[in-house]
């Protein structure tokens, strides 16, 4: 397989501190074309761009994870905007959204500054990568009161949240999860998304695909989330990453 685009990864997380370089070294010798390096914060947007700048094929986005707020600098969004335009490898806002997984967080604030990277992206003519987590209701009102250019990352809701993501033009992103056994929620969900809408990601070094579920994830295990996503839809393998690979440079504007 070749011309794999990994449109959401994480290659700056501690699990590849022993061994980053290596891996990224590798990738393109497996068929991986272009990594999108999606950040959580200001700090990591920082990282992601010198990572970005040093490996022709990876890009990177800027922006602050829901689960990020309570480090937030006061000053952020001019931070985030500041490194958006110091670098091309700079191809979206993100990863932006919300997350009501665990109590504690604050709700407000996570609606504020997801709408406040929502405008900066406007601004800067880039799209959205958005996270939502047991916050569908919110972060769908959000997105049709905005309407920005954008993907649903990692997506987890329902093929009736999906029908409405695709009504406002925006992408859809699977991980390794529709591989797992008990994926019936996503497979219903995948059915829904018209595979010009249709973006893979890993999530690495998460969301690892059968057979390696449990372990650390990288980009060419795409290949197994493309194949279940192929055998859905009626389509080989190669074909998925192909339309998937030309989805994501036009999302990302990626004309190389």
């Amino acid at each position: 397989m070749n011309n794999i685009f990994d449109t959401h990864s994480h290659y700056n997380d501690n699990a590849f501190d022993i061994d980053r370089d290596s891996v990224l070294d590798s990738l393109q010798e497996k068929g991986v074309k272009y990594i999108m390096l999606a950040s959580v914060s200001v700090d990591d947007t920082a990282k992601n761009i010198t990572l970005a700048e040093k490996y022709d094929y990876i890009y990177a986005s800027a922006g602050v994870h829901p689960e990020d707020i309570e480090d937030n600098p006061e000053d952020y969004l001019e931070s985030i905007r500041k490194l958006a335009l110091s670098s091309a490898k700079i191809k979206a806002v993100g990863e932006i959204g919300l997350d009501y997984h665990y109590d504690g967080y604050d709700r407000e604030k996570q609606i504020q500054l997801f709408e406040e990277q929502i405008i900066l992206a406007s601004e800067l003519n880039l799209p959205v990568i958005v996270h939502s987590r047991d916050a569908s209701e919110d972060t769908l009102n959000i997105l049709k009161k905005h309407k920005p250019k954008g993907v649903l990352h990692c997506f987890s809701g329902s093929a009736e949240t999906a029908k409405e993501i695709i009504k406002l033009g925006m992408y859809i992103g699977f991980t390794g999860v529709i591989t797992f056994k008990n994926a019936k929620k996503a497979v219903k969900a995948l059915e829904a998304v018209p595979l010009d809408r249709l973006l893979i990601e890993t999530d690495c070094p998460y969301m690892s695909p059968e057979p390696f579920r449990g372990k650390r994830c990288d980009s060419s295990m795409l290949i197994y989330t493309a194949g279940k996503i192929a055998e859905l839809k009626g389509k080989t393998t190669q074909e998925i990453i192909d339309i998937t690979c030309e989805n994501a440079k036009k999302f990302y504007s990626i004309e190389v």
